[in-house]
């Protein structure tokens, strides 16, 4: 029988996150889940305060773990940030937080767990990115900038720590039914009636609303990650989601780049 794994699990209050936590915790595996505020989100796992935009949180989190189990055999990077508007509605301090969530978040926390993985030359990273890190979505440009940047950086780590034995496999997400729809956050002047925005971003976020409360259950993209941590799934990369959207992106190669944006802009109906 093989032992239990020791994952490290961050966002996992709900949504993706959760539903990774808990299928980990059903199949035996030693789950540390995190929040930034645990005693609201109870569960049958450890769950500890993380805050992954302070480096001395993510170092404190980290030292828990190895303190209580002496090692971290997988780390979730799924802690995320959703911000909606215009490039040009974005406030610079709007930037930096979707940034510092999603991909310094990332950062952070890998950096704090490589030592143990290194010292035990083994380990899997898993990084939870999106459809949008795949194409640039209008009203979302912050969004899919801060996860195109997660895949570079998911490459360039899985080169460098191939001689180490650690894996890295970053998961890309399409619409998914969690809580997303409601956190989302949206620019400051993105809400403003003044906006030069203002009509198509309002279609445009209708559209994606609407794909999210249809979008697929957490658990489909918490198998994969399961998978990967299990050592059945050893990819670099795994787009999981609905079909139309697995085939849209796996399309992107092939169809000129103005008749691509032609069609998105079409269906998310931008005018113009």
């Amino acid at each position: 029988m093989k032992r239990a794994k020791v994952v490290l699990v961050s966002g996992a209050s709900s949504g993706i996150g959760r539903a990774t936590a808990t299928l980990l915790h059903a199949k035996g595996h030693i789950v540390y889940g995190t929040s930034r505020d645990p005693e609201r989100h109870q569960a049958p796992w450890r769950m500890l305060c993380l805050d992954v935009t302070g480096e001395a949180s993510c170092a404190a989190a980290v030292a828990t773990v190895l303190a209580e189990q002496g090692r971290i055999d997988a780390l979730v990077n799924n802690a995320g940030l959703v911000l909606a508007g215009a490039v040009e509605d974005t406030a610079p301090d709007e930037a930096r937080a979707v940034l510092e969530t999603n991909l310094f978040g990332a950062l952070r926390l890998t950096q704090a767990v490589l030592p143990a993985m290194r010292a035990e030359k083994s380990g899997v990273i898993v990084n939870v990115g999106s459809l949008a890190g795949r194409v640039g979505l209008p009203f979302q440009g912050l969004y899919s900038a801060s996860k195109y940047a997660l895949e570079g950086l998911s490459e360039s780590l899985a080169l460098e720590l191939k001689s180490f034995g650690i894996q890295v496999t970053l998961v890309a997400p399409g619409d998914t039914a969690t809580s997303v729809v409601d956190n989302r956050r949206k620019a400051r002047a993105a809400e403003s009636p003044d906006s030069a925005y203002a009509g198509p971003f309002g279609r445009a976020l209708a559209t994606f609303e609407a794909e999210e409360r249809a979008g697929a259950p957490a658990d489909g993209v918490a198998g994969r990650i399961v998978a990967i941590v299990e050592g059945r799934a050893t990819g670099p990369r795994y787009v999981v989601g609905p079909i139309a959207q697995r085939i849209l992106v796996a399309a992107r190669a092939f169809i000129p780049v103005r008749l691509f944006q032609w069609g998105l802009a079409r269906y998310y109906r931008l005018g113009g």
